[in-house]
């Protein structure tokens, strides 16, 4: 498929051009759409979920297309600009409403060089979502850039722009990557990266949805979204630079269970390919359903995995498998 996709199947939302995304077939879920009785909620209904807020069941129902890009970057961010911006036109030509950049879309090299390099980046990302948003009329996620905190330290920080500029969110990354990989690659995040001190957010983005942040290795805190989902996210963002060695086998299904557990989308940017010494990541930039049904994978290449999103899918498949009405928190 054009620009690293792998199709899946017959489409489960409004049909889209084959070339813009992989979609898998339909689950029991979507396969009958539920009718409103015109009848009260009943006690225990999703009406009175704190997951599913009554506001939230008021809303009109939203469709529209979201875009999870995927590079290979390197240390030098005019080329990474310049291949992002390539990504997020193609995105936008193709009609995504939603567009989200990868982790470290705009540097990924050694420590030294970005803690350098990171007063005037830190700068230039925020100022680049800015344009981007509104050059292509998207709303755009910058999945994770440097900024500075302190001697020696950055913190990894996600920013979510509205279409005419606006900062939506931000979220510095909490959960840091410091682990030692069977293939013989040691990773110590925190020691040039400050943790973020404060919960990610879930921001209502009028047309579109609620939408939650998180950064990569974030998501193996199932913790995490279950914040987020009593928030109320609708769509949860999981930009990544995935390690090749852990997402062969961790990657996808990671991010399936955040979308089942929570009976949310999930768009997850990703990284793919050899950046710097023995740093390579895993690719497959996917969008997933609220039932786990991946509709888009962008494979190994630089492209893009795009798919409908369906608000009132997700509340349908809310509807039909009721789990987060049946949690007993008290016991835990």
């Amino acid at each position: 498929m054009a620009n690293g996709q792998s199709a899946r199947g017959s489409a489960m939302a409004p049909p889209i051009p084959v070339a813009t995304a992989g979609v898998a077939g339909r689950h029991p879920a979507a396969a009958e759409p539920c009718q409103d009785s015109g009848l009260p909620p009943t006690p225990g209904s999703i009406h009175d979920n704190p997951y599913s807020s009554p506001v939230q069941a008021e809303e009109s129902v939203s469709s529209f297309l979201a875009a999870a890009l995927q590079l290979t970057s390197t240390s030098d961010p005019d080329a990474n600009f310049a291949a992002a911006e390539e990504q997020i036109e193609l995105a936008a030509r193709r009609g995504a409403e939603l567009v989200g950049l990868p982790e470290n879309f705009a540097f990924m090299g050694d420590d030294e060089l970005r803690l350098s390099l990171a007063p005037a980046l830190a700068e230039r990302c925020s100022r680049f979502l800015v344009t981007m948003a509104r050059r292509y009329q998207v709303t755009l996620l910058g999945g994770g850039f440097p900024v500075p905190a302190g001697e020696g330290h950055t913190v990894n920080r996600a920013e979510l722009v509205g279409t005419e500029g606006q900062l939506l969110a931000r979220y510095d990354k909490i959960h840091l990557f410091d682990v030692d990989i069977p293939d013989g690659i040691t990773y110590r995040e925190s020691a040039t990266v400050t943790p973020g001190q404060t919960a990610p957010p879930v921001v209502d983005v009028p047309g579109l949805c609620r939408i939650g942040l998180s950064i990569c290795y974030d998501v193996r805190f199932p913790e995490l979204y279950r914040h987020l989902a009593a928030a109320g996210a609708e769509l949860l963002m999981v930009p990544a630079a995935f390690t090749a060695y852990t997402g062969k086998d961790h990657w996808q299904v990671l991010l399936q269970a955040r979308a089942i557990e929570n009976t949310a989308y999930v768009v997850a940017p990703a990284q793919t390919g050899v950046h710097y010494g023995r740093r390579q990541t895993h690719g497959h930039a996917l969008v997933i359903d609220p039932w786990g049904t991946v509709l888009a994978d962008a494979g190994l290449s630089p492209g893009l995995a795009m798919a409908p999103v369906d608000t009132g899918h997700g509340r349908r498949v809310r509807a039909q498998m009721p789990s987060l009405q049946h949690r007993r928190p008290a016991l835990f």
